[in-house]
C-alpha cells in the first residue's frame, strides 16, 4: 500500500497520467573534492549545476564508499559493496545484487549508461611487453578488456558506450566500448567528456520517440587523473590558484560558511594533514607547477559543467526535463595520489606513450604541456586536502573528506533546500524503485538476491529530515568507520581507532576515545560483528 501511495504521489507532483513513469538521470564524477562545486563553496564555474541544486535538494550528509569500485557497485546494486563482489578496488560486480538497470529494464524502461564502469576485473595480458604496446593503443590482441558477461549490457544495460577499465587518457581512452565492441579509433579533437556528453544526449534523442521511460548512469571520468582538459578552458584558472592550498582551503572554508552549508559552530576549521604536501616546502618552479595542475583540475570540472548545460538543453528541448529526476555526486572525495612512486609508473591500467610513441610526462611534466594528451600528473595531496575542505583527508579514507559527497538531486516533486539526513550511495537503487513502483526481486535470472541495505530517499524528497540508519559501516583496504547516532568510530588501515562527536565535531578535529572509551569499544563491537558478515 505504501508504494502505491509513493507512486501516486509522484503521478500528482509531475501531472503525468497512470501508464507515466519518471525517468531517471544519475550523473556521477571521478574524484572530485567536496567543495569543487560553486553551489558548495567553489570558485570553480558551475552555473549549471548550481541551477540544479536552486531548483533542487542539496544534502550536505551524503556519503559513499570513498572509491571508485566499490561506490559504484553500491550506488547500482543498493547494498554494501563487499555483498556484491567488491571487497577490493578493481574486482567485478557479481550476481549477489540485481543493477537497478536489470530492475527497470524489465519493469518497462529504456536503459542506458555512458561513460567510466569499472566494475569489470581488469583482463591484462601476461607478456609485459604486448601489455604496454596495448594499453598504447600499438597493439590490437585477440581479447576482450575484462569477461564479456561483466561488461554494463549483461548488466542491464541496453546501450553502454564508454570505458571498462578505471584510468585512461582523456583525449584517446583505453577500453573505450560501444556495446561490447572496442572502439579502435577516435576523432583528433576527441575529449571523453565532451564524447560522453554527446552520447548521452544522442541516447535522450532516440528516447523521445516514445513514452516508454528511461534511466541513464551518466559516469564521466572527470576529474580523475591525469587531469586533462581543453587549453582554452584551462586558461580561465590559470591565475586562480598561485597563492596555494592553503589559502584555498580557507576561501573554500569562508564560501561554505556563507552559503550556509556548515556553520563554525559544528564544522572547526581543520588543519592541513601531516601526509599533505606542505606549500611553502616547494620552489617556486614547483608551484607553478602544481598551480597549473589544479587549473587542469578546474577546467575538468567546468567542462563538466557545460556538458551538463548541454544535456538539460536537450532534455527542455524534447519535453523530457518536466518529467526527469536528476541525482548528482562523486564517487569520493580528491585524490591525493602522486605519480612519481613505483605504484604508478606505466603498467597494469597506465600507457607509457600515444600511438605515435610520443612519450608520455608522468608526475613532473613541463608547465607548458600540463593539461594536455601527454600529461599524466595528478593534482597531489596539498589540493586534495583542500579541495575536500571542509572536511579531513581524500579519496579511499573512511573519513569525510574520502566518504563524503555533494549531492544534488533535482525533479518535480523534489522540496528546495537544504537537507541535512544521513543517507548513503546506497540509497539511490531503493528510491528509484519506489518512486516507478517496482518491486525489489529475490531473484534475477536463477540467482539468490541479497537484500539491499540502503533506504528510500522519498522521504526526504518531500524535505523531511529523517534518521534511515541507526548505523552506518564503512570499510576499504583496511580504513574502516561506523556511523552510530551523533558518534563515528575511523580509522586510517593499521592505525588506531578514533572516536569523534559529530553533533559539534563534524570536521573530526577532536578524538575523544579517550574521554569516552565505553562508548568507543561499544561501537567497536558493533563494526567487527559488521566486518564478520561481510567476510572482512
Amino acid at each position: 500500500m505504501k508504494k502505491k501511495i509513493t507512486y501516486l504521489f509522484f503521478l500528482l507532483t509531475f501531472n503525468l497520467n497512470a501508464q507515466e513513469k519518471p525517468n531517471f538521470i544519475v550523473v556521477m564524477v571521478d574524484d572530485m573534492g567536496y567543495s569543487d562545486l560553486g553551489c558548495y563553496g567553489s570558485e570553480i564555474h558551475t552555473p549549471n549545476i548550481d541551477k540544479l541544486a536552486r531548483e533542487g535538494m542539496v544534502m550536505n550528509n551524503f556519503y559513499n564508499d570513498s572509491r571508485c569500485c566499490p561506490t559504484r557497485a553500491s550506488l547500482l546494486t543498493g547494498q554494501y559493496q563487499h555483498k556484491v563482489g567488491l571487497r577490493r578496488n578493481g574486482a567485478s560486480l557479481n550476481k549477489s545484487g540485481a543493477t537497478i538497470a536489470e530492475v527497470l529494464q524489465q519493469n518497462g524502461y529504456h536503459t542506458a549508461m555512458v561513460g567510466k564502469w569499472h566494475l569489470s576485473e581488469a583482463n591484462p595480458l601476461k607478456d609485459k611487453e604486448k601489455h604496454l604496446k596495448w594499453l598504447n593503443h600499438q597493439y590490437t590482441p585477440d581479447t576482450t578488456f575484462a569477461a564479456i558477461d561483466t561488461y554494463p549490457t549483461r548488466r542491464g544495460f541496453d546501450k553502454f558506450y564508454g570505458v571498462i577499465w578505471g584510468v585512461v587518457n582523456c583525449y584517446d581512452p583505453f577500453s573505450l566500448v560501444e556495446g561490447v565492441k572496442a572502439v579502435q579509433n577516435v576523432p583528433k579533437d576527441y575529449y571523453t567528456t565532451h564524447a560522453f556528453t554527446d552520447k548521452a544526449i544522442e541516447y535522450i534523442n532516440s528516447y523521445k520517440k516514445d513514452t516508454k521511460p528511461f534511466f541513464m548512469y551518466l559516469a564521466y571520468n572527470a576529474p580523475h587523473w591525469p587531469v586533462q582538459a581543453p587549453a582554452v578552458t584551462i586558461k580561465k584558472y590559470e591565475k586562480t590558484y598561485i597563492d596555494g592550498w592553503d589559502a584555498l582551503k580557507k576561501r573554500r572554508y569562508e564560501s561554505l560558511l556563507a552559503k550556509k552549508i556548515i556553520t563554525k559552530e559544528d564544522y572547526p576549521y581543520t588543519k592541513e594533514e601531516k601526509e599533505a604536501i606542505k606549500w611553502n616546502t616547494l620552489t617556486a618552479e614547483e608551484k607553478k607547477s602544481f598551480a597549473q595542475r589544479m587549473a587542469t583540475h578546474a577546467a575538468m570540472i567546468d567542462e563538466v559543467d557545460q556538458g551538463i548545460g548541454r544535456l538539460i538543453a536537450q532534455l527542455k528541448e524534447n519535453n523530457q526535463y518536466d518529467n526527469t529526476i536528476i541525482f548528482f555526486m562523486s564517487d569520493n572525495g580528491a585524490s591525493p595520489e602522486m605519480l612519481n612512486t613505483p605504484g604508478y609508473q606505466p603498467g597494469y591500467d597506465r600507457p607509457s606513450a600515444l600511438r605515435d610513441g610520443t612519450p608520455l610526462q608522468y608526475d613532473s611534466p613541463e608547465i607548458d604541456k600540463i593539461g594536455s594528451s601527454i600529461s599524466y600528473t595528478t593534482v597531489g595531496s596539498g589540493w586534495a586536502n583542500a579541495l575536500n575542505s571542509p572536511y579531513r583527508y581524500w579519496k579511499k579514507e573512511s573519513y569525510n573528506g574520502g566518504a563524503k559527497t555533494p549531492f544534488i538531486m533535482t525533479g518535480p516533486g523534489i522540496k528546495k533546500g537544504i537537507n541535512y539526513s544521513l543517507a548513503h550511495i546506497m540509497d539511490i537503487m531503493p528510491t528509484c524503485l519506489e518512486i516507478a513502483n517496482v518491486p525489489y526481486p529475490k531473484v534475477y535470472k536463477g540467482n539468490q538476491i541479497t537484500a539491499t541495505d540502503g533506504h528510500s530517499l522519498v522521504p526526504i524528497m518531500k524535505g523531511k529530515t529523517v534518521t534511515n540508519y541507526d548505523d552506518l559501516f564503512f570499510e576499504h583496504q583496511g580504513g574502516k568507520a561506523l556511523i552510530s547516532g551523533d558518534y563515528k568510530i575511523v580509522a586510517l588501515a593499521k592505525e588506531k581507532w578514533a572516536l569523534y562527536d559529530l553533533s559539534n565535531d563534524k570536521t573530526e578535529t577532536k578524538d575523544i576515545f579517550s574521554d569516552n572509551p565505553k562508548k568507543a569499544n561499544e561501537m567497536i563491537v558493533k563494526w567487527n560483528e559488521w566486518a564478520k558478515k561481510m567476510g572482512l
